[in-house]
């Protein structure tokens, strides 16, 4: 029995209950984690629709990924953006976790996915905030594990199997009693959490790691920089050296799930003050209004009508 079990999903073109959408556990996919994943949150809007917030950019990257890895997904782009709709409006979540998956549908033992039959994946759940002490700010360490590199898998690509080194990380820090982890390059600069981008704030500076420092290329990280532009202060992204974390004047985590998460400590020291910071706060304000709609990025909001069901799906 799942918590789920009255919820609707979305498989190879039909709507489904949760229960129903299953496959044999030898299946590729979840023997050698050959899955690729989006994570898109949708948000109560004042007209009483959900707001899903930059669909079009995660199933581009979706999309995306499914072509790094030669995946033939068997629906467009444009397709997939409504199947998520469609999945919003049959539940009638107007605040919720999506996720679309497409994985190797095939049970044959072997590495290869060769004819391999691809099937895609889209559930939407109630999900709350990521961290229990998200509005407080976590307590991180630097994890021993290094972030894989694009010499290792697709960084870029938001395959299943990158979070095995994901999985580690956290859950070193969490035996080592924090909540979070902190992935490091092999040669000591800033990568990534877990599951989310990292900021710093320096003498009223926003910091994040660059694109060559093999992070995967956050969606919610882009909404960030964009939004901390919108408020007048300037955005770097470089590689950025691990003591500077140390002595940041705030830090914090961002992501789909995470949204903002602040850091108040890493590694036994205090970031700043030790509580979040007013740039951090200003940025989740910002954020917290762009992703109900109430900002000039309106584009940014795909708007799903739950009270007509699918039917009443539209876009705006």
């Amino acid at each position: 029995m799942s918590q789920y079990d009255s919820l609707k999903v979305w498989l190879d073109g039909k709507m489904v209950g949760y229960s129903e959408a299953t496959v044999p556990i030898l299946t590729h996919s979840m023997q050698y984690g050959s899955g690729i994943f989006e994570g898109i949150r949708a948000y109560p809007l004042p007209d009483g629709s959900a707001g899903i917030f930059r669909l079009s950019d995660h199933m581009e990257r979706f999309v995306n990924t499914a072509r790094i890895y030669g995946m033939n997904l068997r629906y467009t782009k444009e397709e997939l953006e409504d199947a998520v709709m469609e999945v919003v409006a049959a539940n009638g979540l107007s605040s919720c976790y999506i996720r679309p998956f497409a994985f190797y549908n095939d049970d044959r033992i072997g590495l290869s996915v060769k004819d391999k039959k691809v099937s895609v994946y889209i559930a939407a759940v109630p999900l709350g905030n990521y961290f229990s002490d998200k509005n407080s700010g976590i307590r991180c360490r630097t994890s021993s594990w290094h972030r894989i590199s694009s010499s290792v898998l697709p960084v870029q690509a938001k395959a299943s199997g990158n979070y095995l080194n994901s999985i580690i990380a956290n859950s070193e820090a969490r035996r080592s009693g924090f909540d979070e982890a902190i992935l490091t390059s092999p040669e000591g600069y800033l990568a990534e959490g877990p599951g989310e981008n990292i900021f710093l704030v320096k003498k009223g500076k926003v910091l994040t790691p660059g694109d060559e420092s093999d992070i995967l290329i956050g969606i919610t990280r882009d909404t960030v920089m964009t939004i901390a532009r919108d408020l007048g202060y300037e955005v770097v992204a470089r590689q950025i050296h691990r003591e500077e974390l140390y002595i940041a004047d705030e830090a914090f985590f961002c992501g789909t799930a995470a949204e903002i998460t602040p850091i108040v400590e890493v590694d036994g020291i205090r970031i700043g003050q030790g509580r979040p910071g007013n740039v951090t706060s200003r940025i989740t304000e910002a954020l917290y209004r762009a992703v109900r709609g109430d900002t000039v990025h309106r584009e940014w909001i795909t708007s799903v009508s739950i009270a007509e069901k699918v039917s009443g799906s539209q876009r705006s």
